[in-house]
């Protein structure tokens, strides 16, 4: 099997359980090029696996993913010409110019990519911890079925932090709800697992010291399914789902994403595809913390503030 660098794979249950851990803890398993690309290859690795029957996407240290890496030492040698660049830089849309080298090279590896792994011949199961954010939702939303730990919660800070509409896959209004969606992405707040839970995004909260081994005995329990009964039962819903528009939605937004991107790229004079402070975002670096969304206050960092004060009184 591949020797992996950004990612471990193990199997259980007499290989009938494949797991497959980002194992990047010190970015919080951010996502680099090199570790979707490995990624890639373990899913398909169990998917040509007829052993396997359930696959667990997992992420190492306090949190499942902290999304897009966008500044590890590690990530920017893979994106600039030398020895560290990584070969996918180089295809698929990565020598042409504009608009269309971003479109394609995110077309492939931030979108077609999660396109597929939801659609893996085998069930799917995220295992979650921490905070997710922006683009480690997508990694989740691609599963079949999500399990988290009771500290879970989950946030899109692309809009408050970067100007942008959301993900690449953009699935917000299918596992939220409309309003909820807008609400979460024009705020940048968090929804904890209890919500997400009541919404029906995630199956099971389970203690996070216990995390691991009860999501393998809720794998044992799936796998224990004829595999044909399982695959036509997530057919049958996925199918469902992409004639309620699901498929026609996510190609469309993928669309107003690069949108949104060009319209920075021609804004910032170097360039640069999202918003800056200048444009009313706050600093990545500088920005609030992100806080739950709160049904009763209307600016929980307001209100925060104004306590503070009122106790210095």
């Amino acid at each position: 099997m591949t020797d992996y660098h950004h990612i471990r794979y193990e199997t259980f249950d007499d290989g009938r359980i494949a797991r497959i851990t980002l194992d990047r803890p010190r970015t919080r398993n951010a996502q680099n090029r090199g570790l979707l690309v490995e990624l890639d290859d373990a899913f398909r690795v169990a998917e040509a696996d007829d052993q396997v029957r359930v696959v667990i996407l997992a992420g190492a240290g306090p949190l499942f993913s902290s999304g897009h890496d966008m500044g590890s030492r590690e990530a920017i040698a893979e994106m600039l010409p030398g020895p560290d660049q990584h070969p996918t830089m180089r295809i698929n849309g990565g020598t042409r110019e504009g608009a269309e080298q971003r479109m394609l090279q995110e077309w492939h590896y931030y979108f077609e990519n999660n396109k597929r792994w939801r659609n893996l011949r085998k069930i799917t199961i995220a295992q979650v911890q921490g905070t997710t954010f922006a683009a480690g939702l997508m990694l989740m939303w691609a599963c079949d079925l999500i399990v988290g730990a009771d500290d879970a919660t989950f946030a899109d800070v692309v809009g408050t932090r970067l100007g942008m509409c959301g993900v690449e896959y953009f699935a917000h209004p299918w596992e939220f709800g409309p309003r909820k969606a807008k609400e979460l992405l024009l705020t940048g707040d968090s929804l904890d697992i209890e919500e997400a839970h009541r919404l029906g995004m995630v199956s099971k909260i389970f203690p996070r010291a216990e995390l691991e081994e009860r999501t393998l005995d809720f794998a044992a329990r799936i796998a224990k399914l004829p595999t044909m009964t399982a695959l036509l039962i997530k057919e049958s819903v996925n199918q469902s789902v992409d004639n309620m528009g699901f498929y026609n939605a996510l190609n469309a937004c993928f669309t107003l994403h690069q949108l949104n991107h060009s319209h920075w790229a021609q804004l910032n004079d170097d360039g640069f595809p999202i918003a800056r402070p200048e444009h009313g975002i706050a600093s990545w670096t500088q920005a609030p913390p992100v806080v739950g969304a709160d049904r009763y206050t209307a600016d929980p960092h307001r209100a925060a503030q104004q306590a503070e004060e009122s106790v210095d009184e």
